[in-house]
């Protein structure tokens, strides 16, 4: 099992710089998890290729459609305690943090692309470059 975050899941479904690599860690490891988080940020990646006319809102209704099958039983809520304290130890978002107190609950790697994650939670979060080898 992998946490990732929705930077991943979006280029998982949306073609992207990073489309092949997160293509490749869900050969990897087909497990993934992700905090409820996850699908607001990714309807807001949505509304962004609606508003730049990327997507159709047809396409973008099928897209969030399979993203969240796909995500089905694999979201997860998080402590709040547990991701202020990891805010107060970083630099990161309270978003951000939702993923890395999930990695941390769930003892998986927080596989991202997220330079400032990264770099505050070597021990946790993991580059998918790195990840997929």
């Amino acid at each position: 099992m992998i946490v990732v975050d929705t930077n991943i899941i979006s280029y998982f479904y949306l073609e992207g710089e990073y489309t092949k690599l997160a293509e490749k860690a869900f050969k990897k490891d087909p497990d993934w998890a992700a905090p409820l988080l996850w699908i607001s940020e990714f309807r807001n990646v949505l509304a962004l290729y609606i508003r730049k006319k990327i997507l159709t809102i047809e396409d973008a209704i099928r897209i969030v459609g399979e993203a969240e099958s796909f995500m089905n039983g694999k979201e997860y809520a998080v402590n709040s305690s547990s991701i202020l304290e990891l805010v107060n130890q970083s630099e990161c978002t309270s978003y951000d943090c939702e993923f890395v107190a999930l990695a941390h609950d769930l003892g998986a790697p927080l596989v991202t692309v997220d330079k400032k994650v990264l770099s505050h939670f070597p021990s946790t979060a993991v580059p998918l470059v790195q990840f997929v080898g």
